[in-house]
Order: C-alpha cells, then sequence, then structure tokens
C-alpha cells in the first residue's frame, strides 16, 4: 500500500454530548434487558415448548449469536453508508418484533425461528459502537463504550433477577413479550439523538509535503494514521483477546442455574438469578475506577483480567455452597471488569483511521464467534461430563490466553 493510502479523518465528526451518550446507554440497557436476561432460563423454558430435559439449551442460547455475528459486518457496512441512527433503530425494531414473536411461540420450531429473527433483526452492539465512534474519539470514546458495556451489565444484573421474581406469576417464556416493550421505547427515544456527521476522507500524505502547500493555497488538513502494519497487528490482538475473552466468560452462563441447583439443595430463582448477577455487579461498581487505572495500559489490565476469569471459573467447579459460590463469582467479577473495559480500551485505539460501522461489526461477528464456540462446547461437555464440564473449558481457554496477554504486554512497553 503506497504512503497515500486513504485514511479516515475523525476531526469532522461533532463530539456527542454527555446527554446524548447516556441517552445512549440507556437505548443500549433496554435492548440488552431480555436479549441477555432471559437465555439463562432456557432450562426452564424448553419444558414448555416440548424439551423436558431442557436438552437444547446450549445450542438455543447461541442461535441469536450465530445470526447475529453473520449479519453484523454487512449491517456495519450499511450504517456507515446510509446513517449510523438509521441502522441503530432498525436493530432495536427487530428486536421488537423477534421478541414478541418469542413470546408468541407454542413450539420448539417457532420459538427457535423467533431467535433466529432475533440474530438477524438485531445488532445492536455493533449499530451503538458504530454510532459513538463517529461521534467520539480517544479517551472519551473508550469511556463511552465502557459505558456500553456497563448497560450491559446492569442488564445482566437486574433482567435476571426480575425474571425470577416475575417468574411465579408470569413464565420466562411468555415475558419475552412483555420486554418487547422495551426495545420500542428505545426505538422512541433515539428519534430525539442526531445523525454523527460522515467523517471526511483524506489521504495520508509524505511529511515533506504535509509541511509545504502551493502558493495561496489553504492548508490541507491530513490525518497521519499510525502505520498500517502496526494497525493490522491491533486490530488483530483486539479480535483474538475478544474471541477468548467472550468464550471463557460466556460459556459459564446457559448451565449457571443447573449447577447452582445441582450444588445448593432448595435454592430458589431470585437467588440463582443474584448469584448470576454478581459479576456484572462488579463492574457496574468498579469500571470507572478500573478504567481511570489502566488507561494507558489496556494490555497489563487484560492480562490480569484472564487471569482472575480462570481463577473464578476453576473455582466454580469446587463451589458447594452459598458462600463459596458467591466468592468464586466476585472472583469471575473482577475478571469481567479488567478484561471489558481494557478491552474497551484497546478498541477505541483501534478504531482511529477506521470506518467505524465496518470495524464494529467486525468486531462483533468475531464476539460472536466467541459465543457460538462457548454455547457449542458448553452443550456439548453439559451432556458429556455434567455442568461442571463448561466452567472447565473456560478455565483451560483463559489460562492459554493469560500467556499470549503476557506476551503482548511485553512486546509493546
Amino acid at each position: 500500500m503506497s504512503a497515500e493510502a486513504a485514511t479516515l479523518s475523525a476531526a469532522p465528526a461533532p463530539a456527542l454530548g454527555r446527554r446524548q451518550v447516556h441517552a445512549v446507554a440507556a437505548c443500549y440497557f433496554v435492548a440488552s434487558f431480555a436479549a441477555l436476561g432471559l437465555p439463562p432460563y432456557l432450562t426452564s423454558i424448553l419444558p414448555e415448548l416440548g424439551d423436558p430435559t431442557a436438552h437444547w439449551a446450549g445450542l438455543l442460547y447461541i442461535v441469536p449469536t450465530v445470526f447475529g455475528g453473520l449479519a453484523a459486518p454487512l449491517w456495519g457496512r450499511l450504517a456507515d453508508r446510509y446513517g449510523r441512527k438509521r441502522l441503530l433503530l432498525r436493530a432495536q425494531l427487530g428486536l421488537a418484533l423477534s421478541f414478541l414473536l418469542a413470546g408468541a411461540a407454542d413450539s420448539l420450531p417457532t420459538f427457535t425461528a423467533a431467535l433466529v429473527l432475533q440474530g438477524i433483526l438485531g445488532g445492536t452492539f455493533a449499530a451503538t459502537n458504530g454510532y459513538l465512534a463517529a461521534g467520539l474519539d480517544g479517551t472519551r470514546l473508550s469511556w463511552a463504550l465502557t459505558l456500553m458495556q456497563g448497560s450491559a451489565r446492569a442488564a445482566l444484573v437486574a433482567a435476571p433477577i426480575v425474571v425470577g421474581t416475575l417468574s411465579p406469576w408470569l413464565s420466562p417464556h411468555r415475558q419475552y413479550a412483555l420486554l418487547a416493550l422495551l426495545p420500542l421505547g428505545a426505538a422512541a427515544m433515539l428519534l430525539a439523538l442526531p445523525e454523527p456527521r460522515e467523517s471526511v476522507v483524506v489521504r495520508e500524505k509524505p511529511l515533506a509535503e504535509q509541511q509545504t502547500t502551493s502558493q495561496g493555497a489553504e492548508p490541507v488538513a491530513v490525518v497521519v494514521a499510525p502505520p498500517v502494519t502496526a494497525q493490522r497487528g491491533l486490530l488483530r490482538e483486539l479480535y483474538v483477546f475478544e474471541f477468548a475473552f467472550v468464550f471463557s466468560t460466556v460459556i459459564s452462563f446457559p448451565y449457571l442455574i443447573a449447577l447452582l441447583g445441582d450444588r445448593i439443595s432448595g435454592i430458589s430463582p431470585v437467588v440463582s438469578g443474584s448469584l448470576f448477577a454478581l459479576p456484572h455487579l462488579c463492574y457496574l461498581l468498579f469500571a470507572a475506577p478500573v478504567h481511570s487505572a489502566f488507561r494507558n495500559r489496556p494490555r497489563l489490565g487484560i492480562a490480569l483480567g484472564f487471569a482472575a476469569v480462570a481463577a473464578g471459573l476453576a473455582g466454580h467447579a469446587v463451589a458447594g455452597s452459598l458462600i463459596t459460590f458467591t466468592a468464586v463469582r466476585l472472583l469471575l467479577g473482577a475478571g469481567l471488569t479488567l478484561g471489558l473495559v481494557c478491552l474497551s480500551l484497546l478498541a477505541a485505539d483501534a478504531v482511529q483511521g477506521r470506518s467505524p460501522g465496518r470495524m464494529f461489526g467486525s468486531l462483533e461477528f468475531v464476539s460472536k464467534g466467541g459465543a457460538v464456540a462457548a454455547g457449542v462446547v458448553a452443550a456439548l461437555g453439559n451432556s458429556a461430563f455434567g455442568p461442571t464440564a463448561p466452567v472447565l473449558a473456560g478455565t483451560a481457554v483463559a489460562l492459554i490466553t493469560v500467556a499470549a496477554a503476557v506476551h503482548a504486554l511485553f512486546s509493546h512497553p
């Protein structure tokens, strides 16, 4: 590639205000509420649909993820071309439709079809982050991405507890239809937000040409992008860590409620939901100080995060009481917080000079790939060895990635 390769300037895009970022975070929360909070109850939903042993829970857990990952790059490119606000609205309306269908489903094939539509028509991760990256950069962007993760974690804290509390009166299956109102409300909120101005494509010039202009001509605004090889290396690094982190954390989700039921006799749905939510509550409490502490050293935070995730998942394999489960969930929460915050910092660096919709669409594809792999391994492991197998598989992947993260840390002092 020549020195005149096209790069994208973030300068022309107006910075979004604090209120606008918070409004986007609120919309992301309500979109995540049903999408992230109801799947842990698939083991309770599927017996109503003809699967008495919830044999398909692990695979159905990843159905929206599979199709969301496949559709994400396309939606990201369309957002760059036709407007990020428009595609964000589309994602919210698509979720509302799919939730209504899931809540009304009366058979396993119909419910599965609704989950397929949720994946294809959703894609709020790429749509939201692409919207933010068009109007923010640097530290402000990394903090906005951290805040979006906080919205998703808040949904994971609140939704399992709310679903568990409502389940005596309304089954988790029928709650899908009720929660379809949330993305509809989010779409209404988004109508009041601006469309970030399109980034301007400029061409990188040699240094000598950047310092001179022709007589009487206006100075040329040139963005000096990082070297192409360095940018590609950073992007590969981000993708590898994203895949491994999603795999090692998500793999414990589908069968955690079942594991708690096996280990703690008589545990209530509310307590199970609270334990499921505990790591995400840690993120909400500590994301801001972690962002400040690791703003200039994200790779250190990623290495520490994977180490804490490995230790926390290993603890799940031996925990047998409410106290020990609480302790290992808190340890997993420390790893979740470090990993998610520092991955947001790395993503904010990687998006510089790139089309945000396309990059975040690709990142969602990678993230969904990690979740798909986690769901498949969780289902196979649970069928063959019981609910302990998924957490042990996650431990192994996290430990391997610790070594890769330490290598990256010393390669980029």
